[in-house]
């Protein structure tokens, strides 16, 4: 199930709001947790099941590491078993067949390579289980004492399967003790009905030019359709899972919590560097917290910091997809962050124009590796874009989908956001609400495509 489905909106939604906000608020959080597994199971009930161990093994040895003083190896022994765990489970399931066809492929193994699935939000919900662990580790707070607290913490399913990454001690008041208010229920839908309308109308709509480039094949598109393609897929992803985001918040916000901003207008940023601090937040974040500076930051010398930056960025890479091309995708980044620390970045603000212009370019390329199913085919793919190849292919396409492009180009930066903030409870808002939410229903009663890229991350 997805939030931008008629079973979700017009069957689980108003069913689960509807029993959430009349019990009693010793019972919302077992309200939460079984609704949220409900959600989850929906779509892999078997996979439900890893999602429970999650809660009961990273419950039981908190619960024993907190039994130890800070410091103490037995503590620390713990951290170490809870981390075998998570990671393991991530490696066994999301990393297991890649791992094992590169050992075949280079040095001829021939180990049988297992048919596992991909769980929905398995990284997500395991980089915020280890967070809460870590954190608990650390003495950031006590342990805590409630497994359901914890698994409506971890299961909750506005952020369940594809974030935000909220950490523990961001929700855990809220947990305890949370207001609900007509206000929040008020506010929360209409941040739902935006991010619905960036998924719907935007996010689907764009994906159908990219999806074009596809079924005509890289090596038979013109230049300037190869530049058209990417600009969608560069806005497609960005409204598929800003969108996504924007539900999260909003949901979390009508059952009384208050979910971290994972976007923040990243195609205006004018540098690579300052992309990544407006892009997917808190995993950014997340790997700042717990990666980059365990490993020492930048407070440990030059190569020091760079050998940092080149760990978190191969590991940035890696959790994005078992395979090459997003290794790639994170060790390009790495170049390009690297560069920019040593001397780009204090070029580049010298022009706000050709800074965001380079920006654009350096994302769209990289998109390119994100988005191709192997290396092989982004090279083709990169090749269209930076070598001249006549054609009008693409201008069908400019005719078909402009009042879709020009708007999401706009929608794309805070133009809108400035205007809503002040005037959102006035009447010409409230109906272009209501218009939004009603046309991004009709979108979805017509189309039969409409995934979340995320999902498979």
């Amino acid at each position: 199930m997805v939030f931008s489905s008629l079973e979700f909106l017009f069957r689980f939604l108003p069913a689960f709001l509807l029993i959430y906000f009349i019990a009693p608020y010793r019972l919302k959080n077992l309200v939460l947790f079984i609704g949220s597994l409900i959600f989850y199971a929906s779509g892999e009930p078997v996979y439900a099941i890893l999602v429970l161990l999650s809660i009961v093994v990273n419950y039981t040895l908190t619960r024993l590491m907190c039994t130890y003083d800070i410091g103490s190896p037995g503590r620390k022994g713990m951290l170490i078993l809870a981390l075998i765990y998570d990671i393991g489970i991530l490696l066994v399931f999301k990393y297991a067949i890649f791992i094992i066809k590169n050992i075949n492929g280079f040095i001829g193994a021939g180990l049988p390579v297992p048919n596992i699935a991909l769980p929905l939000g398995i990284s997500f919900y395991t980089f915020q289980i280890m967070s809460y662990v870590i954190d608990a580790y650390r003495g950031k707070y006590e342990c805590e004492k409630s497994i359901l607290n914890l698994g409506t913490y971890l299961v909750m399913f506005p952020q369940l399967i594809a974030g935000p990454i909220v950490v523990y001690d961001k929700v855990a008041k809220a947990l305890e003790k949370r207001s609900i208010t007509a206000a929040h229920i008020e506010n929360g839908f209409k941040t739902f009905t935006l991010g619905l309308g960036a998924k719907v109308i935007f996010a689907n709509n764009l994906g159908n030019i990219w999806n074009a480039t596809d079924s005509a094949g890289y090596t038979n598109i013109s230049t300037g359709f190869a530049w058209l393609g990417i600009l969608a897929y560069t806005l497609q992803l960005y409204f598929d899972f800003s969108g996504y985001s924007l539900m999260a918040i909003g949901l979390g916000e009508m059952m009384g919590f208050k979910f971290p901003r994972n976007f923040n207008y990243p195609y205006i940023a004018n540098s690579a560097t300052e992309f990544w601090k407006r892009w997917h937040i808190t995993l950014t974040s997340w790997f700042r917290e717990y990666i980059y500076i365990p490993l020492g930051g930048n407070r440990k010398g030059v190569l020091r910091t760079y050998f940092n930056m080149f760990v978190v960025w191969t590991i940035t890479g890696f959790w994005h997809g078992a395979d090459w091309n997003f290794i790639f995708w994170g060790m390009y980044y790495f170049v390009i962050l690297s560069i920019e620390r040593l001397f780009f970045k204090k070029i580049l603000d010298r022009s706000k124009v050709l800074s965001r212009i380079y920006t654009l370019v350096v994302v769209m390329s990289g998109w390119v590796l994100f988005a191709a199913d192997s290396l092989t085919k982004a090279f083709e793919y990169l090749g269209r874009m930076f070598t001249w190849h006549p054609g009008n292919d693409f201008v069908e396409y400019i005719q078909t989908y402009w009042f879709i492009l020009i708007p999401a180009m706009i929608f794309a930066t805070p133009l809108f956001t400035k205007y809503y903030v002040t005037h959102k409870n006035r009447v010409p808002v409230i109906a272009f609400l209501v218009i939004v939410f009603w046309m991004s229903v009709s979108f979805l009663v017509d189309s039969v495509y409409n995934p979340f890229l995320y999902f498979r991350f």
